[in-house]
């Protein structure tokens, strides 16, 4: 009742467009869900993102559900969830792209997710990663364990744009550790990230999952930048 009361009087708005939503739209209006660019990688095993990691990683099954085009509503969304805490937006794209993992999941068989995680002294900061709720609803549509605790980043990276040359270089040496016990052993690992640009965080990622006894990897983005 208090919510319905409250939906009338200060109605959920569009991310991209600001109209207001009707009942059953989370996010985004019809009209402009319609026009999200949707990378259909899902449908091509040998799409163009897999091929990023050709010869850096051994993955297995590498897709992201959208395009990011800078000024986009895909960079909206994104930006709202990564710096605005719209939590509901890691949900929604978590529940569409959980729904076409389905379709694949026979096959590819995942075990586990596990986010690309956050350095401490981030999540003190922001006080959530923008990958929870992304994670979490592919976690029930795929009938699988979320596991946030496995992975590790040890160093703080400042913003990449404002990084110098040699900066850049040094954040290729990011460290992250794995925290595994034999519980892990012989999983295939589902690797989330928000958006894939050179796929350099994600190898370091990759390549400190890999060290568990046995393990397996695929990657799931929800954008990828080309």
């Amino acid at each position: 009742m208090l919510k319905s009361l409250l939906h009338l009087f200060y109605p959920e708005v569009c991310l991209s467009c600001k109209n207001p939503l009707f009942t059953n739209e989370i996010s985004l209006c019809a009209q402009c869900r319609h026009q999200l660019p949707l990378t259909l990688h899902i449908e091509n095993p040998d799409n163009e993102v897999i091929r990023k990691f050709y010869g850096r990683l051994p993955v297995e099954h590498v897709s992201s559900l959208l395009y990011f085009h800078k000024k986009g509503i895909v960079q909206e969304l994104i930006h709202h969830l990564k710096y605005r805490n719209r939590q509901q937006v890691g949900k929604f794209l978590g529940d569409w792209y959980g729904e076409e993992l389905q379709k694949i999941h026979s096959e590819v068989k995942f075990d586990a997710i596990i986010p690309v995680p956050l350095h401490k002294k981030r999540m003190k900061e922001r006080g959530y990663n923008q990958l929870t709720t992304f994670g979490q609803a592919l976690s029930k549509s795929l009938q699988i364990p979320f596991f946030e605790d496995v992975l590790h980043r040890n160093t703080y990276a400042i913003t990449q744009t404002k990084k110098s040359f040699l900066e850049r270089t040094e954040a290729k040496k990011t460290v992250f550790e794995v925290e595994f016990n034999e519980n892990h052993h012989n999983k295939h690992f589902l690797l989330i990230d928000d958006v894939i640009t050179t796929g350099s965080t994600l190898e370091q990622c990759g390549k400190a999952i890999l060290k568990i006894p046995g393990a397996r990897l695929s990657i799931v983005c929800m954008a990828y930048t080309h």
